[in-house]
């Protein structure tokens, strides 16, 4: 008798935000960089903090706790760019996100993973997938290609 198969798990990045903990699906991750700055772009929102070389591309850094209405992400020694891969307007795009620090992979079933609250988050359920249960507490977990807004996207790529 073969084992019953367990419900597909996925995995996730989990990373610090303005205090709160989030997760990105870990295929959207390319890459975990250490924050040593970024090259600011006049003209551009507040939320996005400049632009950075990774491997000879210039890529637009966003700092995700401007965007959810929060104070701007302070630049210690555990700050980290994840370079993402997201889709805008049917089109593939990497874009930086600057996270006060990088926790873990965590593994969710689909049981882990709740509805989205409708209340108490400080980001608009539209940019969540649900809320991760994990040994060590809540993760929201969002939709990058809902949270990066084709207008940011665009005008992060007209300063590249």
């Amino acid at each position: 008798m073969q084992a019953a198969q367990p419900e597909q798990a996925t995995q996730f990045l989990s990373f610090t935000l303005a205090g709160s903990d989030y997760g990105l699906p870990i295929l959207k991750v390319r890459e975990i960089l250490s924050y040593e700055g970024s090259t600011p772009v006049p003209g551009t929102p507040a939320s996005i903090r400049g632009v950075v070389n990774v491997r000879g591309a210039v890529v637009p850094v966003v700092d995700l706790a401007v965007k959810f209405g929060r104070a701007a992400t302070d630049a210690t020694k555990r700050t980290c760019v994840l370079v993402v891969d997201a889709v805008s307007g049917g089109e593939a795009l990497t874009i930086g996100l600057l996270a006060a620090a990088v926790n873990e992979v965590v593994e969710l079933a689909p049981g882990d993973v709740e509805p989205p609250p409708s209340f108490g988050t400080g980001v608009r359920v539209d940019y969540l997938l649900g809320l991760g249960k994990t040994p060590s507490g809540f993760v929201l977990l969002l939709d990058l290609d809902r949270v990066l807004s084709a207008s940011e996207v665009e005008i992060a790529a007209a300063a590249v």
